[in-house]
């Protein structure tokens, strides 16, 4: 448990206080933009691998425990964590790494109507609704670190691009929220389901399923019992 805690700190520390400080500033200075992604990018895979391996060896602590009459309410978390994450990742974001580098106006369109980090907000629903489905220990502190990261990363990475870009970024923000559906509630955007691409929502179904199915054979836990 112990290797689980240290981990999971090592993952949030590095995204918390390298990436979303100006000590990131000095490495990429140091290093150049591309020496620090691949540095960054190394350390947070090995910060991923420690924590799953872990997590796998890590002793079996009950809190809650798990209530199958709220699995349902995970799956719908993570499905719709796919649906807003997965197409996030399959469009250029000024979020998204390197997204920043991108000249003129920076455009809310598609996903980004819904929320300016998709991907994290995906991110934040799987974490939540594993959270809910795993009452013990490790699984707290492993899904709790994900989770953590995930909603801090928004508001380091707006403070970041705030930084870098100035009015432009000021532009963007005015007419997207880090809250899903934040920006369209307050009249401030619009919901478009062309601009997200059917395609793009059939590549997130497909791999929802397609995880659901393996997810015995690569987690050793039935997503659904009844299944």
């Amino acid at each position: 448990m112990v290797s689980l805690i240290l981990g999971a700190l090592f993952f949030v520390g590095i995204h918390i206080f390298i990436s979303g400080t100006r000590l990131r500033n000095t490495l990429v200075a140091r290093l150049g933009e591309n020496g620090y992604r691949i540095l960054f990018s190394l350390l947070s895979l090995g910060g991923i691998v420690w924590m799953c391996i872990a997590y796998n060896d890590a002793p079996y602590a009950p809190l809650w425990g798990r209530i199958e009459g709220l699995i349902p309410i995970t799956m719908v978390l993570v499905f719709v964590g796919f649906l807003i994450g997965v197409p996030g990742l399959l469009m250029r974001s000024p979020t998204a790494v390197g997204g920043e580098a991108d000249a003129g106006p920076l455009r809310a369109v598609g996903i980004l109507r819904v929320t300016r980090h998709p991907f994290l907000w995906g991110v934040t629903l799987w974490a939540l609704g594993h959270l809910i489905a795993n009452g013990d220990v490790a699984s707290l502190i492993f899904f709790l670190g994900f989770l953590v990261l995930a909603i801090a990363g928004q508001f380091s990475i707006d403070a970041k691009r705030q930084r870098r870009l100035g009015p432009r970024w000021q532009s963007f923000a005015a007419v997207t929220s880090r809250a899903p559906y934040g920006a369209i509630a307050a009249g401030r955007n619009t919901f478009s389901l062309a601009e997200i691409g059917w395609w793009r929502i059939a590549v997130a179904i497909l791999l929802f399923a397609l995880l659901f199915w393996l997810h015995p054979m690569l987690f050793g836990v039935r997503p659904y019992p009844l299944w």
